[in-house]
């Protein structure tokens, strides 16, 4: 481990304004694990990892101890209201049978309940649970394990949305901790009765927009976050999510000032 924390810290692979694997290069001393945020347009760019990157990737995870998260594309959902499968599910086979190779840590995705949200219906509510289940069912079976799918919460949803959905489901959580500050939720709360079920957190700061450094967080607010996520033996993968170089600087000496570690000069500050 490259950090003296008990869980495996990471970024996102759009650190430096590069392609996948520079970024990967850029951060393999500097993380433990990198979340592989890929995209592919309908007749259009993306960024999926051909056989030989994917050879790299994975050749440069076991010389660093580096472990990859993947981030689906699309909000998942079972059918489009004409009722055929919907392209997210299309879209999450190809992500992650692209991906296979690389064993990844969790795959995290959203599942689109936007319709469902803005309408009361109870039965429109209950027919999405059971599509919901069943998505995630479908998409176990490419992934190997229901527990590698890692359900993350949304900021424009209540924080119970997705409760009756994986109280039938094997599938893990993906807490966002920048979310909840941006809905204004007591991540601690939030932490303290999921964090058992999660196996990957996301954290960003919030300033005009989130996805932005820790460095804007309050000092205590951010520490009682991580007194929390310790005190709860938390050892999976804390994924600082972000998009650039400074940005992920400034949150990595604010994480090691939090937790008492920034007195030596890290590796990453050398870079």
């Amino acid at each position: 481990m490259k950090h003296p924390f008990p869980f495996r810290i990471g970024t996102t692979s759009y650190i430096i304004p590069d392609e996948i694997i520079p970024n990967v290069r850029f951060l393999a001393q500097q993380v433990d694990d990198i979340e592989l945020v890929l995209f592919e347009v309908d007749d259009g760019p993306n960024n999926l990892p051909d056989p030989s990157a994917i050879h790299e990737l994975r050749r440069l995870a076991e010389e660093n101890d580096l472990t990859y998260t993947v981030h689906l594309p699309l909000d998942l959902r079972l059918a489009d209201k004409e009722g055929k499968q919907h392209q997210s599910l299309t879209k999450a086979r190809k992500v992650i049978e692209c991906t296979l190779g690389l064993n990844p840590w969790a795959y995290v995705l959203h599942l689109d309940g936007q319709e469902e949200l803005e309408n009361s219906d109870a039965h429109k509510k209950e027919l999405w649970n059971d599509q919901a289940v069943k998505a995630l069912d479908i998409v176990s079976k490419w992934a190997g394990d229901e527990a590698l799918l890692s359900v993350e919460n949304l900021e424009h949803y209540p924080t119970h949305f997705w409760d009756a959905v994986l109280d039938r489901s094997k599938a893990s959580r993906c807490i966002d901790i920048g979310h909840l500050w941006l809905g204004h939720q007591d991540p601690v709360a939030y932490l303290e009765k999921h964090i058992q079920r999660a196996r990957v957190l996301h954290i960003h700061g919030i300033k005009d927009r989130d996805h932005k450094s820790l460095a804007n967080v309050p000092r205590d607010e951010l520490k009682r976050v991580f007194d929390c996520i310790i005190a709860e033996k938390y050892s999976g993968v804390i994924t600082i999510e972000v998009f650039e170089k400074d940005e992920f600087l400034t949150s990595m000496r604010t994480i090691n000032e939090i937790l008492n570690h920034g007195a030596k000069e890290a590796s990453w500050e050398q870079n």
